[in-house]
């Protein structure tokens, strides 16, 4: 029997192609509705870890006796929350370290920053009779037996008294909320060198 190539085509073949183009539609659809809600997470969405500026390093008591030194420190520094939505921290802290030694550590409360929004931060600790190098102890001796053999002037601004390096670590992690039902962990950090003429216990500059 030879086939009619006029005859009219079965309505089956009609429906089962038109069904396929459907689904490749709505697949391609779907795609690219995928693609884009990715790029907008990424963009708009995708958590970021705060910023920590470190504003100034103070320390409102020093003193360098017997080898040892004692004193009181201060931090002071601004973390923004680049995030929509509030960054809430915790297990943060705040550590001190000395030629690679640690010399105190302070934890920071826990607390939260509004999305876009900036906060001023401060941590204090005191550190008592932590031992200087021998070579720094030795010429703090010698700087204060020059000072008290003349009457207290001859360690002058002209003469350099010794120094000393230490290192500061904050961190702070905690989680950022997005469109206020997903969670997400962050954290971040900060180190900063304060330098310090043991002398006087004056900060001679920072560099973060």
């Amino acid at each position: 029997m030879m086939h009619d190539p006029y005859a009219p085509r079965s309505k089956s073949s009609s429906k089962g192609r038109t069904n396929l183009a459907s689904c490749i539609v709505a697949t391609v659809f779907l795609l690219i509705l995928a693609a884009g809600a990715v790029v907008a997470y990424f963009l708009l969405l995708k958590p970021k870890a705060p910023k920590i500026a470190v504003d100034a390093v103070q320390f409102p008591t020093f003193s360098a006796s017997n080898g040892t030194v004692n004193f009181t420190f201060f931090q002071y520094v601004t973390v923004t929350n680049p995030n929509r939505d509030e960054f809430t921290h915790y297990d943060s802290s705040l550590q001190l370290v000395y030629s690679g030694q640690p010399v105190g550590l302070v934890f920071i409360p826990a607390g939260k920053i509004q999305g876009g929004r900036a906060q001023h931060m401060s941590a204090k600790f005191n550190v008592q009779s932590y031992p200087l190098p021998p070579a720094v102890a030795a010429r703090v001796g010698d700087n204060q037996a020059a000072a008290a053999a003349g009457g207290g002037g001859s360690v002058g601004p002209m003469v350099a008294g010794p120094t000393m390096e230490i290192e500061t670590r904050m961190k702070l992690e905690g989680r950022v909320r997005v469109l206020k039902v997903f969670t997400h962990r962050v954290d971040t950090g900060v180190r900063c060198g304060v330098v310090i003429e043991v002398t006087r216990g004056s900060v001679l500059g920072f560099h973060c």
